[in-house]
């Protein structure tokens, strides 16, 4: 039996094109949006949402290309570029009936949420960033050896063929590898939490690598584009991050604060993994974040 939120409700909802996406929902109140990471499924905000659910109305989407929601082909680079991935967002929730909703997103979510941000500024309330920078900006940070935390962003945007083999070839090791490295608390990802991510990513290994394909051409254009034209993020946004900043040497406030002049930014001891890891200090952050 397939792991699921519990008291959440599960189903299908257009995204943008001819998508469909899964979705968690529950609670009640204002909706709040959680969009999940690499290398899982909404399952990571199993714990955050229960407790948002109280106040809110809580959807939490599989993201286009993982988990249960669909995996088109990438016929070109636009099919997973994070401005069709917010697109498919914002399109779930207006089918709900909510043109307006807040939106906290982890890793590849918070990089569709970003996006969707700068995209939708009068749809998206607030918005919630852990532990990235922006597409753009990732790519300027990652310098010299210290870009070997980030291999796996070089070696998925390798030309079509290349990763999608050498990933498929051993998808339980190389995902598990992510969970083992980026986590302080590893305990914090049951096992079988654990072999639910495994799963759902061995069974989206061509979408996954298409996702990060496009963060190293299309996504970086898009980023480019509103960097040039001055484009800023319209809505309060609060960052919690581990301290990457001193790790690779640059200033994520500032990095930060170039694109959100309303920026609450926070450091966390957690890991990579801290909506699992530190369930409460992430509920606190959001609710802080939506009361602004």
């Amino acid at each position: 039996m397939a792991l699921m939120i519990p008291g959440f409700t599960y189903t299908l909802l257009p995204g943008s094109g001819s998508v469909s996406l899964s979705a968690a929902i529950g609670g009640s109140g204002s909706p709040v949006v959680l969009l999940h990471g690499f290398p899982q499924t909404h399952l990571m905000w199993r714990h955050v949402a229960e407790q948002l659910a109280g106040e809110h109305t809580v959807v939490c989407p599989d993201l286009r290309g993982y988990g249960a929601s669909d995996k088109p082909e990438a016929a070109d680079e636009e099919v997973y570029s994070k401005r069709t991935m917010a697109a498919d967002i914002v399109s779930l929730m207006a089918g709900l009936g909510h043109e307006q909703f807040a939106l906290v997103g982890h890793d590849r979510g918070a990089l569709v949420g970003f996006r969707a941000g700068l995209d939708h500024p009068e749809t998206i309330t607030h918005l919630g960033i852990l532990d990235v920078v922006p597409t753009l900006d990732m790519w300027n940070v990652l310098q010299g050896v210290s870009a070997a935390v980030g291999y796996h962003l070089f070696l998925m945007a390798q030309p079509t063929g290349l990763p999608e083999r050498m990933i498929a070839n051993s998808a339980d090791t190389f995902f598990g590898s992510f969970l083992d490295a980026w986590a302080e608390d590893p305990d914090a990802i049951p096992e079988q939490v654990r072999a639910e991510y495994l799963r759902a990513s061995a069974a989206a290994v061509d979408s996954i690598v298409a996702d990060y394909r496009a963060s190293a051409d299309i996504d970086v254009a898009h980023d480019r584009a509103d960097l040039d034209a001055g484009s800023q993020l319209a809505m309060p946004v609060t960052v919690v991050q581990q301290d990457w900043g001193a790790q690779l040497g640059y200033d994520a406030v500032q990095v930060w604060r170039a694109w959100a002049p309303d920026l609450d930014h926070r450091l966390t001891k957690a890991g990579h993994f801290m909506a699992e890891e530190a369930p409460e200090e992430v509920t606190a952050a959001i609710r802080d974040l939506l009361a602004r």
